[in-house]
């Protein structure tokens, strides 16, 4: 993203490569192109293959992982927190019966636990994203964009001959 200077300070725009094309093509009928042939007789590398090459690279397998790391134990923690409070609420209805602060009680102190432990976990989980992952997702999105992009130039390369 850029912030401009000048007449439109303020106003943010989006850089994504991605952005205007994301459903270019889509659901209009057209059939798929073949890929085109290298000069050696094998066909040219397509999309497919570079999604393979980013999908083997050590930068995604790193954004994976550092995913990985942070949603396993917070899924887990997560469902954990909320099966005591179930099993709780089943098994000692007289422990969450007792009263807190006047009406309320364990059992609402509790649920209100969940609806806080869920937009805590939320707002961890885009701090994470953001701090841990965007910066190198982007940066893998580019090199796709960048490769598929060299591949366009080729295409019309051996096309315009």
């Amino acid at each position: 993203m850029d912030k401009h200077e000048g007449r439109d300070a303020g106003t943010i725009r989006l850089d994504d490569p991605w952005y205007d094309a994301l459903a270019v093509g889509w659901g209009e009928g057209a059939e798929p192109t073949p890929p085109h042939p290298a000069p050696a007789g094998r066909p040219a590398p397509g999309a497919s293959d570079i999604y393979l090459e980013v999908q083997r690279s050590a930068a995604f397998q790193e954004v994976r992982s550092r995913y990985r790391r942070f949603v396993v134990p917070a899924t887990a923690g997560f469902l954990l927190w909320y099966v005591a409070y179930v099993v709780a609420a089943t098994a000692a209805p007289g422990l969450m019966a007792r009263p807190v602060l006047g009406a309320v009680n364990v059992a609402m102190l509790a649920g209100l636990g969940q609806f806080l432990s869920t937009f805590l976990l939320t707002w961890a989980y885009a701090r994470h994203a953001r701090l841990r992952r965007d910066r190198a997702a982007l940066d893998l999105r580019w090199t796709v964009f960048e490769q598929e992009r060299g591949q366009e130039r080729t295409r019309a390369r051996r096309a315009g001959r």
